[in-house]
């Protein structure tokens, strides 16, 4: 089964976040239920994937900010019919900040559902967004289409540029391993 390798992933997030488990089920229910939760063509939602995108040292995160929400964030995008969600967050942190990047983990970082508003003919949305841990080779990013502006943000300030809860959760369970 196509999803079978994110599913797997889902049950390993679900055993080293056990506080997440509601979270867990509904992604797992969402997967389970839609055999085309890959594609953009599911008007319910699909499977997205982002990358928690680190400098070299550790200290700095790569933000964007989005040019369609408007907002600052982290790297990540659609699956595009890929089911492998580590491999859709290194092309799209490559893709969208020009940078060579390798993950840190294989593992899920952190999960999120989230609603995208509508826009033009595309109605709302979810997103299922599997996000991975992931370190820059270089720190000269170049700025994709997709964003007004790209950002190296230290860690202890990420509140002057994002208020979005998930951006903070990931920073704060980012510290947290690295105690």
């Amino acid at each position: 089964m196509h999803r079978r390798k994110l599913l797997d992933r889902l049950q390993i997030y679900r055993k080293n976040n056990p506080k997440e488990s509601t979270l867990v089920d509904r992604f797992v229910d969402f997967v389970d239920w839609n055999a085309d939760c890959f594609n953009r063509s599911n008007l319910e939602g699909h499977v997205t994937g982002s990358a928690w995108l680190l400098s070299p040292d550790g200290r700095f995160v790569l933000l964007t900010h989005h040019k369609k929400l408007g907002r600052w964030l982290q790297l990540g995008g659609h699956s595009d019919g890929v089911s492998d969600t580590l491999l859709v967050a290194q092309r799209e942190a490559e893709e969208e900040s020009g940078l060579k990047v390798e993950p840190l983990d294989k593992n899920i970082f952190d999960i999120d559902i989230h609603e995208i508003p509508s826009r033009g003919n595309e109605p709302a949305h979810l997103h299922f967004d599997a996000r991975f841990l992931f370190t820059a080779l270089d720190l000269r990013f170049v700025i994709s289409p997709e964003s007004n502006d790209l950002q190296w943000v230290d860690l202890i300030d990420i509140e002057r540029f994002s208020k979005e809860w998930s951006v903070i959760r990931m920073r704060d369970k980012y510290l947290e391993k690295m105690k």
